[in-house]
Order: structure tokens, then sequence, then C-alpha cells
């Protein structure tokens, strides 16, 4: 194994414009998830308009010690919590600190705190105050200071944790 390759993504399933067959997104998926688990490297997934098949999918694959990276998470608290059972993580993007974002604030106020991570996806989602520039890395202070009001931690200690959990998920 290439010591350069540290994960397997972005993969997963969108149905959201409907741009690709829902099977063939599903297929390449399972030979992403069998590489990841190949290869013992963390899977990065977008699910959108996707709960259902991305759990089906991966109820194939409950026996595989998987690590899941759950890419700029905007699912449900019922959908974090079942991707819990696969062990996987979240990331946090701009999109919470958007107003009318209190349902996924409360889902990141659920979700365990050794499996929150923070996403840029520069050049999207950028947070309030700069919503609708484009995003940069600069900006993750935004995302990351109003996950720490949600979980009511100091800012340092949101980073460390985020940071540690980064470490542990990709075995740095």
């Amino acid at each position: 194994i290439n010591p350069k390759i540290i994960g397997i993504g972005e993969t997963g399933l969108d149905f959201y414009y409907n741009h690709s067959n829902k099977n063939d997104q599903i297929s390449s998926l399972e030979e992403h998830i069998t590489a990841a688990s190949k290869l013992n490297v963390p899977l990065i997934i977008h699910s959108r308009n996707a709960e259902k098949e991305t759990l089906e999918v991966f109820n194939s694959y409950k026996n595989y010690k998987l690590k899941i990276l759950m890419h700029c998470f905007t699912g449900s608290k019922n959908f974090a919590e079942k991707m819990l059972n696969f062990n996987a993580y979240f990331s946090a993007s701009g999109i919470i600190t958007f107003k009318n974002s209190v349902e996924l604030q409360n889902t990141f106020e659920f979700i365990p705190s050794e499996k929150l991570l923070i996403e840029t996806d520069s050049p999207y989602l950028t947070p309030e105050p700069n919503r609708g520039k484009k995003n940069e890395p600069s900006y993750i202070k935004f995302t990351a200071q109003k996950l720490a009001n949600l979980r009511n931690v100091e800012l340092e200690k949101l980073i460390m944790l985020t940071t540690k959990n980064f470490n542990t998920l990709f075995s740095i």
C-alpha cells in the first residue's frame, strides 16, 4: 500500500439531482467499501437524499471493520444514530452556523464527542458570517466556534478534541 493513501473517497450516494443511476452509485460505493476494507483506511462518505439506501448498503457490510467519515453531515438524528453503529465519525460544515439549521444543530449536540470532526468543504458551505462568499479553510473558525457553543465547551477544547479524532480516524 502506498503510504500516501490515507482514505478512500469522497464516495457515496446522492439522489438529490439524479445525475447518475442509483444502482450505478450503489455499485460504486460497494467497490469503495471493499477497497477501504482491504486497505484498512477510512471511507469518506457523501450521503444526500439517500439515508435509507446508505443504511441498506452498510448493513450488507456490517461484519467489516470499517472506518467511516460522514462528510459534511446534514442527515437526520436517526440516521446519525444508526451510522454510529458502524463506527462512523461526522464532520460539521458551515451549515451548522445557519439560523435555519436547528435540527442539524440538535443532531450535532447528540453525536458523541469522540465522533466529531470539522469540515471546510471549500469552496462551498461557507459558514456565517461569510455565507454567500467562496468558502476557504480560514473560515473553519466560525464552524468550530458554533460547534463549541452547541456542545457548551471552550473553543480550544473542541479544537483539541476534533484534532485528536482526526488523528485517531486516520491513524496518524
